[in-house]
């Protein structure tokens, strides 16, 4: 494929506001994750919790709920509405796209709507709106009107890879001219359904997350908001290089114990990109610190790439932000290509010696050109994002 130019990006989560907070995070070791629970939560469990959240300006309350608080924030830091309001005078707002990765939306709306229920006959409050929250499509309109533009938008919620696969279908949308130029990106926000449902499925650790660590017991939650202008043909320093899609659909929730699906997606990416695996500097991982997880992408990319490209996940940072993590973690590879950090594998203690990929230990400065960027969801929803400088 042609590369299609990243022209501004932006993201914010427990790291902090905008490029400049990630990158020292980054640079200094320092995690976002706290031993706090969200709200009423019980249950032991460590989080990414960005904070409290400002009420929208007027001309959107109608929108509020903390998912799309979160996302107005974000659209917020960097210059982003700027760099919005400029690619919308060189196209025009109905040919600027928005593809936009969730998977609670404003859920939390709901929960707090239903705690005023005294009982099976009380209806739902009266300043609850299913369209303007829980509604999956919700943060994608949100962001349309919050920036003006008028052309086609889309909410994708495929689990984990929700905010990498708006790449890929952006891509086809300008390609079938369905717009100009798009912005993509992903908002996820705290809530009682997913640590709840998480610790049900036994996946939510009561310790911070250690990715590829020998006693990992799972993961930590964290919430986030981050945006990509994607633009063909305008001269940029940074573009999506590839992608690769795949559906392995070998469980409801546990990936392929041999990693099939990652793999699939991984090589897709590299055949769009016309590259070998040689040509890949850094691999971000999907790296989720639950024992499945993490060893079935070590099959895949040990597979693929040998011990020969470092890799690491950063989930130990941020936590997993579910809906929102492929954009945080493209916004920390188009980082790692600018600044040329290599970020190791945080919080981790011990390594598991039966992976055998080349899992960085310690942090390492040195040229990235193109980094690649995994995002696994349940049901083996897979998409793999190649990122860098344009040849």
């Amino acid at each position: 494929m042609t590369p299609l130019g990243i022209t501004h990006y932006t993201a914010t989560s427990a790291l902090g506001r905008g490029r400049d907070a990630h990158l020292a995070a980054l640079r200094n070791e320092t995690s976002g994750l706290r031993a706090d629970a969200f709200e009423t939560c019980s249950v032991p469990c460590w989080v990414g919790e960005v904070g409290a959240l400002a009420p929208l300006p007027a001309a959107l309350s109608r929108w509020d709920c903390r998912n799309n608080r979160l996302a107005w924030l974000g659209l917020q830091q960097d210059g982003f509405l700027e760099a919005v309001a400029a690619l919308r005078a060189r196209h025009g707002a109905g040919r600027i796209g928005v593809f936009i990765g969730t998977s609670t939306a404003g859920v939390h709306s709901t929960e707090l709507a239903y705690r005023e229920i005294q009982s099976p006959d009380t209806p739902l409050p009266q300043w609850f709106e299913y369209e303007a929250s829980q509604n999956c499509f919700s943060p994608a309109e949100f962001v349309r009107r919050a920036l003006a533009l008028e052309g086609v938008a889309i909410a994708i919620a495929t689990a984990c890879s929700s905010s990498a696969k708006v790449f890929a279908s952006a891509a086809r949308a300008m390609r079938a001219g369905l717009c100009d130029a798009a912005v993509v990106g992903g908002v996820d926000s705290l809530c009682l359904t997913t640590l709840y449902g998480f610790h049900g499925l036994q996946l939510l650790s009561p310790d911070i997350c250690r990715p590829a660590d020998a006693q990992r017991n799972g993961i930590s939650i964290g919430e986030a908001a981050g945006f990509v202008i994607l633009e063909p043909g305008a001269p940029a320093a940074l573009a999506l290089l590839g992608y690769g899609e795949s559906s392995d659909a070998h469980h409801m929730s546990s990936p392929h114990p041999q990693g099939e699906g990652a793999a699939s997606a991984m090589r897709a990416a590299l055949e769009r990109a016309g590259l070998e695996p040689g040509g890949v500097d850094y691999i971000n991982l999907h790296g989720t610190a639950t024992p499945a997880n993490d060893a079935a992408e070590d099959a895949a990319v040990h597979g693929m790439f040998g011990d020969r490209v470092p890799c690491s996940s950063t989930k130990g940072w941020t936590g997993h932000t579910l809906g929102a993590a492929a954009i945080v973690e493209a916004a920390i590879a188009l980082l790692c290509v600018e600044h040329g950090v290599l970020p190791r594998s945080l919080n981790t203690r011990q390594r598991d010696p039966a992976l055998r990929a080349a899992i960085l230990l310690e942090q390492r400065s040195a040229r990235v050109d193109r980094v690649l960027s995994n995002s696994f969801g349940f049901g083996g929803s897979n998409c793999s994002l190649l990122l860098g400088r344009p040849a």
